[in-house]
């Protein structure tokens, strides 16, 4: 979209930043940091037919949107698209590999164990060899055979066919004989347990491949509760449920595999899939780069503000902030360098950038579709909610730019793009399938409408330029790209039904809530700490949208119990999900930083939270004020949320002071403190800590004023120098 390159006075040659030279840093590739697994390059044939498949369930996620379609039909042939895409584009063995892993090769044994034990009639010696027999051909010889010139592509090949033709069989199953089938959850028959227990191992595999093994064990693990828990002592232990009881819940019921979770990945989340990828080939990705960088002038903190606000704009085409970070890096980081970032600052500021996108509205991250499912609200209420905690963290982000730029002397950089006004003039349509989703929600579309629709627009608008225009090709790899971009979050879904549903056959989730208020003696400060302990250690092995799913249905219930309003509860516990990113000892996103910048990655985490501070912090405004609290999710009457939205303000700005230690320059250490304490009474809404708070803030700002005034009286009426 840089069509010329402007003349710049004044700038040096080496501060002018051309970003369509600007190119992805020391090899650093998104699907390195991103917490699914990369997809095979697939050639020739193959190649076509899954661009097919993958092209199909768009146009029939589309299709649904406009044509109802019954709820249990849909989401079986959903995961039946899904699961086959899943193993033709995702290898069973890692990147470089030929040769399973023992403890991978042990742990699927073990799986399989767990499953066909109780179908084999606890015979042990049929157990044994469906348990050693079945990874045996899947997993260890296809690497034995790999290790023979010319077999390579035949051993790959097989394995993945036969599984991708088994999960046609196992998730289309329940349409034959469909009015039946429904009925028989409590009492399945023999041919539906096997048929369940099979689509049940290859949801597991599915998600063993696209993320990893962790969600796997947790969903065995809890496999194993459903049957054995009865051996448990205490209160852990229940009557314990038979196979086809527990295949009956999660197979035929709408209880588990096909929950809603995995609903939401069918209708919601593919949509907005489809969605960003569309923006992405008719170039709105590239406009909303050059958009921000030309919309934020030549000031010293321009380039942290340019990365920012294109990383907000980014994460309505990528949806993931590994991808945001990784994506915007690339262009961005020669930028903060030249400006003065050092490796660590800079890397934060990327970070920061990319978690925001999945923070902010119109489209959130996924695990949002999910609040609105599970509250049973619409998702523009979703919307409303997040949009004061938006404000907020860009906020901060915005003021500790402002903040570093004076204790950095970092410099403005000029940036080689179009100007603003021409940008804007050859480009403006990007915007206006963002604002049709907003626009058509409040008129009262559903989410999966007004997505269809703003799909329909950013189509048709793309044909207003050639160089934007969605030909064909581009089309069909727009449409590839979103079904692809949601196997993992199906995958993910499809197994976090299953732990759901043997949570609530077993009645688990609520024991682990109650053990939770136990815990912390029925003191919401304590549970909602130990809440936000839960959701971090979850997000240690989990992605985002499972950590919320598996944490909804454990925490949610003891903050209720505890009189937090559930909407309260729901986004605490999306937010430190999300969090989850910039959390050790993972921390995708300020790695993946690192990784572009060259930067400590620990040190780039430490500097990301304090760029992230009001995510960590608002969450407990609005959990532990069971009263005011719900204010800052915009809940309540217009002029208390307005007047709990500027105390908000107010505490941010003292927070960011005392936290990055400057007001007019560096504050010392009692400034600080008072401050930082300042900003706790404001964020607690109400009026009395109000006042307090005020006052507080009122003080440190005042110590600090007189501070600097007395030295700069002392060196003969001059402003202390601070230090750089």
């Amino acid at each position: 979209m840089t069509d010329r390159k402007p003349q710049r006075d004044n700038v040096p040659a080496d501060d002018v930043l051309d970003t369509d030279s600007a190119t992805e840093l020391q090899g650093v590739n998104v699907e390195d940091y991103e917490a699914e697994s990369p997809t095979r390059k697939l050639t020739g044939v193959w190649a076509i037919l899954v661009a097919g498949i993958a092209i199909a369930l768009s146009l029939y996620a589309l299709y649904a949107t406009q044509v109802p379609i019954a709820t249990q039909l849909y989401r079986t042939t959903f995961l039946a698209f899904a699961l086959v895409l899943t193993y033709f584009l995702y290898p069973a063995l890692s990147k470089g590999s030929r040769r399973f892993p023992i403890p991978d090769i042990v742990l699927t044994a073990a799986a399989i164990t767990i499953m066909l034990y109780p179908l084999t009639g606890n015979n042990v010696f049929y157990t044994a060899a469906l348990s050693l027999g079945l990874p045996f051909v899947f997993l260890v010889l296809p690497g034995i055979l790999a290790e023979a010139p010319g077999v390579l592509r035949f051993t790959q090949v097989i394995p993945d066919l036969t599984l991708a033709s088994a999960s046609v069989v196992v998730a289309l199953y329940p349409l034959y004989d469909f009015d039946n089938f429904i009925y028989r959850a409590a009492r399945p028959n023999e041919t539906d347990v096997w048929m369940g227990a099979i689509c049940i191992l290859l949801i597991v595999e599915a998600t063993r491949r696209t993320i990893g093994w962790m969600l796997p064990v947790v969903a065995v693990a809890l496999l194993a509760y459903g049957k054995w828990g009865y051996e448990l002592p205490g209160d852990w232990g229940h009557p314990g449920y038979d196979v086809d009881r527990m295949v009956g819940t999660l197979y035929i019921s709408l209880e588990g595999i096909f929950g809603v979770p995995l609903d939401v990945a069918a209708t919601y989340i593919i949509l907005f899939t489809i969605y960003g990828a569309v923006l992405e080939f008719s170039g709105a990705g590239k406009f909303f780069l050059d958009f921000s960088f030309a919309a934020t002038g030549r000031k010293a903190s321009s380039a942290g503000r340019t990365t920012t606000i294109a990383g907000f704009l980014l994460g309505t085409v990528s949806g993931s902030g590994v991808a945001t970070t990784v994506t915007l890096g690339s262009v961005a980081w020669p930028m903060l360098r030249k400006s003065g970032y050092d490796r660590e600052s800079g890397g934060a500021v990327l970070s920061a950038g990319g978690i925001g996108a999945i923070l902010s509205p119109p489209t959130l991250g996924a695990a949002a579709f999910l609040i609105a499912e599970f509250l049973q609200i619409s998702y523009l209420e979703v919307i409303k909610m997040a949009t004061i905690p938006t404000i907020l963290y860009y906020l901060c982000i915005f003021l500790m730019i402002e903040l570093d730029s004076h204790k950095m002397g970092t410099r403005s950089v000029a940036i080689e793009t179009l100007p603003l006004k021409t940008l804007t003039l050859r480009y403006w349509y990007h915007f206006l399938s963002l604002f049709l989703i907003i626009v058509l929600m409040v008129w009262g579309f559903t989410p999966m409408n007004a997505v269809f629709w703003a799909i329909i627009l950013g189509f048709l608008l793309s044909f207003l330029r050639r160089d934007t225009a969605l030909t064909p090709k581009r089309t069909a790899e727009a449409l590839r790209a979103g079904s692809v971009g949601t196997l993992s979050v199906a995958a993910t879904t499809a197994t976090a039904g299953i732990i759901v549903g043997i949570m609530l056959l077993s009645g688990l989730g609520l024991k682990m809530s109650n053990l939770i208020v136990s815990l912390a003696n029925e003191s919401l400060f304590l549970t909602v700490v130990y809440t936000g302990l839960a959701v971090w250690v979850l997000g240690l092995a989990v992605p985002v949208t499972a950590s919320y799913i598996i944490a909804a249905a454990i925490t949610a219930p003891a903050m209720i119990s505890l009189g937090v309003p559930d909407v309260a509860a729901h986004m605490f516990i999306f937010y430190y999900a999300v969090l989850s990113e910039v959390s050790p000892p993972t921390a995708l996103s300020p790695f993946a930083a690192a990784a572009i910048t060259g930067g400590n990655p620990f040190k780039t985490m430490m500097v990301t939270w304090k760029y992230t501070l009001p995510a960590f912090v608002v969450p407990f405004m609005f959990t532990l004020n069971t009263t005011n609290g719900t204010l800052l999710l915009a809940i309540g009457d217009f002029w208390l949320i307005v007047l709990a939205t500027t105390t908000a303000c107010l505490a941010i700005v003292a927070l960011v002071a005392g936290v990055g230690g400057w007001v007019l320059q560096r504050a010392n250490l009692v400034e600080r403190a008072v401050l930082i304490v300042a900003s706790g009474f404001l964020f607690y809404t109400g009026p009395i800590q109000d006042a307090i708070g005020l006052a507080l803030m009122i003080a440190g700002i005042g110590l600090h004023w007189l501070r600097v005034r007395g030295q700069r009286d002392d060196s003969g009426g001059q402003a202390a120098v601070p230090a750089t």
